[in-house]
């Protein structure tokens, strides 16, 4: 009776939020591009104000990560997302082209819905509050319970502020009796306009058949292939760190290494010397058999945590205290393979295929395997490979001598600045793109008239016209005639 009590408390809550997100994004769509702005300023500095403290709840809350990189990620949530939107025109008249007669008015979507995943729950508060605010439209968030205390400190940090600023207090709102229930409603209800899910596959996959436009991001796998012409020790450094930023939390890390078979030894050699541990075949199937659970999931107990912690919960008793990641030798991909699955944590599996064309296939086999259309990394110098492997390898971002995980999110790249990730239609989602405000909004297009129904059928009959005497005429001929008829409607239109 008390579960079901709080499911119906829940859902109230969620009715409650929504109608005053609702009323408060009627006021946000009365302000102009500067009033926006400054709110979104004001955001920004509170947040950089309190990155420390916010990233040290979160590591003490969800025993994920490391605090000191989840700073990084603060700091990168609020003011690495502010530098890149900061110029965009999103309110009001975007831009008028006159030559051909168009406008385009940028409109708000209206209240969304935020899913905070338990990983990245600061940050992401940070990062969706910012786009949607900066879009006109207020949020509604659904916290991951497992990190409700650091996320609720985070809303109140941004409403805070951004109230400071002018803005409507229920434009930033979050619920603080989260439910499964209390989600749904939050997605399903007629208020909520649009849905920006972050989540594990099943969030995302609810997200998408709630019956509201979504933008989800689920489960990310991404390989790195370090190819013959790279320089082994740079592309080592950049793996490793990458994975072990944050304990591997973010989804677009690297989840395998992909090498040729020519330097096999030489890049194992290499991750050695820079900390991994390769685990011995025993090793390997121990730790396997802990990383997934009965029902194939990735074991939550391995998310966000230290090398020497998955040593010690899986009982690796050969591992160093030292050792930054493990890596295990694969072979193949499937669902009753451990390694080949995405594993948020400092763990890679490592796979030798005989050439740069076997390499592809086996990166392609990964990526439609898990994380179709999320990322891949690539370690080269080869410029011409690089466009073949972008040509066929099912991901949104192809990232060249960096970081995955930095890389991914536009911190060690000129990608957008984002902590949403699209997968594009292959990888189930509805944006490919590193998602922000203009992501948020709706265009609508001002179009004058250039042409009259008269001169629709002059040119129609022109058509008829030639065509009709195109049987009988040379093929040089019919080109001079084209090119004639072109011109004179170019003419018309200018």
């Amino acid at each position: 009776m008390e579960n079901q009590d709080k499911d119906l408390r829940s859902i109230q809550e969620v009715r409650t939020l929504l109608r005053e997100a609702e009323k408060a994004q009627k006021i946000l769509a009365t302000f102009d591009q500067a009033k926006i702005d400054h709110i979104v300023k004001t955001i920004t500095d509170a947040c950089l104000q309190n990155a420390v403290r916010l990233a040290k709840m979160a590591n003490e809350e969800t025993g994920f990560g490391i605090w000191q990189d989840k700073v990084v990620k603060n700091v990168f949530g609020s003011q690495g997302i502010y530098e890149a939107i900061k110029d965009q025109k999103t309110v009001g008249i975007l831009q008028e082209d006159q030559k051909n007669k168009t406008i385009d008015i940028g409109t708000a979507v209206g209240v969304i819905a935020g899913i905070v995943p338990s990983t990245n729950p600061t940050s992401t508060i940070m990062y969706k509050s910012l786009i949607s605010i900066k879009a006109g439209n207020s949020i509604v968030f659904s916290p991951h319970p497992g990190a409700l205390s650091c996320i609720l400190e985070t809303v109140d940090v941004v409403r805070k502020a951004a109230k400071s600023a002018g803005c409507p207090e229920a434009a930033i709102s979050c619920i603080t009796i989260p439910t499964m229930e209390a989600t749904q409603e939050l997605m399903r209800n007629d208020i909520t306009r649009l849905i920006l899910a972050t989540g594990g596959y099943a969030m995302v996959k609810s997200a998408y058949s709630s019956g509201t436009p979504a933008i989800g991001v689920g489960a990310g796998n991404g390989p790195a292939f370090i190819e013959k012409t790279a320089d082994v020790k740079q592309a080592v450094k950049r793996i490793m760190d990458s994975k072990t930023f944050d304990n591997g939390t973010i989804c677009a890390s690297e989840q395998s290494v992909v090498v040729e078979r020519c330097m096999a030894q030489n890049v194992q050699r290499e991750f050695e010397e820079q900390g991994a541990y390769f685990l011995d075949e025993q090793e390997a199937k121990q730790l396997g058999s802990f990383i997934l659970r009965a029902n194939g999931t990735m074991n939550p107990q391995i998310v966000g945590k230290s090398v020497k912690k998955i040593a010690e919960l899986a009982g690796l008793h050969k591992v160093p205290d030292q050792a930054r990641v493990l890596i295990a030798r694969e072979c193949k991909v499937g669902h009753t393979v451990p390694y080949s699955h995405e594993k948020l944590a400092p763990i890679l599996a490592f796979y030798i295929e005989d050439d740069a064309e076997k390499a592809l296939d086996r990166i392609c086999e990964i990526l439609y395997f898990e994380g179709m259309g999320h990322t891949f990394c690539m370690h080269t110098k080869n410029e011409e490979l690089v466009k073949r492997f972008s040509l066929k390898v099912p991901a949104s971002r192809i990232l060249i001598n960096t970081l995955g995980s930095l890389g991914g999110v536009g911190a060690t790249t000129n990608l957008f600045p984002a902590l949403t990730l699209g997968c594009g239609a292959v990888g189930g989602s509805s944006s490919s793109n590193n998602i922000g405000p203009m992501d948020l909004i709706n265009i609508k297009r001002v179009a004058y008239g250039v042409k009259d129904m008269e001169q629709l059928r002059q040119e129609a009959a022109i058509v008829d016209n030639t065509s009709s005497c195109c049987c009988n005429t040379k093929p040089q001929e019919i080109e001079q005639i084209v090119d004639t008829l072109v011109k004179k409607i170019m003419q018309e239109l200018i």
